[in-house]
């Protein structure tokens, strides 16, 4: 699973980093946390116009779904999409054949099981400042209203060896690309087989990742601020803080 995301990434700093323009600049609220749940607009660089950065909502719309209640009913289920089943699953099949996108991120996060605590825990890179999710996109047309919502999941694949001791519930992680599957993944003349190659687990080596502060599972605080991605050292039965730094 991949449902909290660290997308404190200003405007210029987006369109540098990935060679695009970033226009709806006035709507772009950055952000230390992003959650799924609430059904954030986030940057998304999409095969359509991949010289253009645009806002995506998170939790994808099928093209195919009829209702404003269906709509809301399926995105729910659609933060992310399992790797092993978008080439067949009717949610996202045809948006993996002719609508994938990048999702930039400086980190992410995800939570380990220990005993009956669950502890926070912030994953980011350990060489470059905003690194890039493997995700879908899709266009949906509401027939009552006639506004068209444009809407992104992000891919999950198998947990590495970092993400499998983090993660230890589900062992997933997001599908993380490289320089180069970047172009190659939003370039829609690579085909789905050619394109599914991408989703793998990546390196540990590329990570880094420490536990924070409960601030992170306060959904009545303010969470965007650099606190939440803060490194907090828990207690000594549990301190881990430091356990893959190296």
């Amino acid at each position: 699973m991949c449902f909290s995301v660290n997308v404190n990434l200003v405007k210029e700093e987006i369109e540098d980093r990935y060679g695009v323009d970033f226009p709806d600049k006035y709507r772009y609220e950055p952000s230390y946390y992003y959650h799924a749940f609430s059904l954030p607009e986030i940057p998304a660089i999409c095969s359509g116009n991949p010289g253009t950065a645009r806002l995506l909502k998170w939790g994808l719309i099928p093209p195919w779904v009829k209702s404003s209640e269906d709509a809301d009913a399926i995105r729910m289920k659609t933060f992310n999409a399992r790797s092993e089943s978008i080439e067949t699953k009717p949610s996202f099949s045809s948006s993996f054949k002719s609508r994938r996108c990048l999702i930039p991120v400086k980190g992410f996060f995800e939570w380990q099981h220990v005993g009956e605590e669950k502890i926070p825990w912030y994953i980011y890179s350990k060489d470059i400042e905003i690194f890039t999710l493997a995700g879908l996109y899709s266009e949906w047309l509401n027939r009552q209203s006639g506004e068209v919502i444009s809407t992104f999941t992000i891919i999950t694949t198998d947990a590495n060896e970092l993400l499998a001791e983090i993660h230890n519930s589900k062992k997933r992680m997001p599908a993380i690309l490289t320089g180069d599957e970047e172009r190659r993944w939003i370039d829609l003349s690579i085909t789905p087989p050619e394109a599914a190659v991408m989703l793998k687990p990546c390196s540990p080596d590329i990570l880094k990742a420490h536990t924070v502060g409960p601030l992170v599972n306060n959904r009545y605080a303010n969470r965007n601020t650099p606190e939440v991605i803060r490194e907090y050292a828990r207690g000594s039965s549990n301190n881990q803080a430091n356990l893959f730094h190296s």
